[in-house]
C-alpha cells in the first residue's frame, strides 16, 4: 500500500477547524489538482467558487442549515455544474449548441466532472493534511445560494467543500462490506444474500455509535436511510434545474 491509498483510506469529514486560512498557494494548488481530474471528452463542464468574505460564508452556512463549519474553516469552495462557458462557446463558432446544452446527457456529464473534480481536490487536501467536509446542505436552497454567490444561467451550484486545519480527529466512518458493493460480471441481486450483508453492515455501524457516543447512540444503517428516505427532500430541484437552463429534454 503506498501513501496515496493509505490517505484515502483515511478519510473522515471534518466539522471543526482551527482558526487558520488558507494561504493563496494551497488554494491554488487544490485548484490545479482538481483540473487534473479526467473530464468526458475535455469538455470540463465545471467551476469552483472560492469563498473567503465573511459575511458570505455566514449566509452560506445559513442557508446550508446552520452548519457552523461552513462559516468557520480554512476556506470555503463550491463545485458547481456549468454549461455557462459552453453556451459563450456557441456564441464564439457561431453554432447552436441549445439542444446539447439542455439534454440530461450533458446535464449527467456536467455534474460527474464537478464531482470528479472535487474528490481530486478532496485528496490533494487530505495529502497536505487538511482536513475536509462535503456541504451538500447548500442544496436546501439554491435559489438564495444562486443570489449569494451570482451564478449565471447555465450555472448550477451542487455542493461546498470545507477545507482546513482539523481541529479534532474523528474515527473512520464503517462503509459498506466490499462484496455488498462490488461484482464481477453482472450485478448480484440475490436477496437472501444482500440482506444478510446489510444486517451485518447494521451489527458494525450500531457498534460505531455506541462506541462512538459511550452507548447513547445504537442506530442502523437501513433504520438511518429508510427514515431519510421517508421524508423527501429538496423537491423543488428539478423546476431550479431546467428554469436555469439545464437538464430539460
Amino acid at each position: 500500500m503506498n501513501s496515496t491509498i493509505e490517505t484515502i483510506l483515511k478519510h473522515r469529514s471534518i466539522r471543526q477547524f482551527e482558526d487558520r486560512p488558507l494561504t493563496d498557494e494551497q488554494i491554488s494548488l487544490l485548484v490545479k489538482a482538481a483540473q487534473a481530474a479526467s473530464t468526458s471528452s475535455n469538455i470540463q463542464a465545471y467551476s469552483i467558487i472560492g469563498v473567503k468574505n465573511p459575511a458570505a460564508k455566514e449566509k452560506l452556512a445559513e442557508l446550508a442549515g446552520g452548519q457552523s463549519y461552513v462559516a468557520h474553516n480554512g476556506h470555503f469552495f463550491v463545485f458547481c455544474a456549468d454549461l455557462y462557458r459552453h453556451q459563450k462557446i456557441g456564441e464564439m463558432e457561431n453554432m447552436d449548441v441549445t439542444e446539447s446544452l439542455e439534454s440530461t446527457e450533458k446535464f449527467m456529464v456536467a455534474l460527474i466532472d464537478a464531482a470528479l473534480a472535487a474528490q481530486n481536490t478532496a485528496v490533494a487536501a487530505e495529502s497536505m493534511g487538511l482536513g475536509i467536509c462535503y456541504i451538500g446542505g447548500l442544496r436546501n436552497n439554491l435559489p438564495e445560494v444562486a443570489k449569494v454567490l451570482k451564478t449565471p444561467e447555465r450555472v448550477i451550484p451542487l455542493f461546498g467543500m470545507a477545507i482546513g486545519y482539523p481541529d479534532q480527529n474523528p474515527d473512520v466512518k464503517p462503509r459498506l462490506p466490499f462484496e455488498h458493493l462490488y461484482f464481477e460480471e453482472q450485478y448480484d441481486t440475490d436477496p437472501a444474500e444482500y440482506e444478510k450483508q446489510l444486517n451485518e453492515y447494521n451489527e458494525t455501524v450500531s457498534s460505531y455509535y455506541k462506541e462512538r457516543t459511550g452507548g447513547e447512540r445504537s442506530d442502523t444503517w437501513t433504520g438511518q436511510m429508510a427514515q431519510m428516505l421517508s421524508h423527501p427532500q429538496r423537491m423543488y430541484m428539478k423546476e431550479f434545474v431546467e428554469k436555469n437552463g439545464l437538464n430539460k429534454q
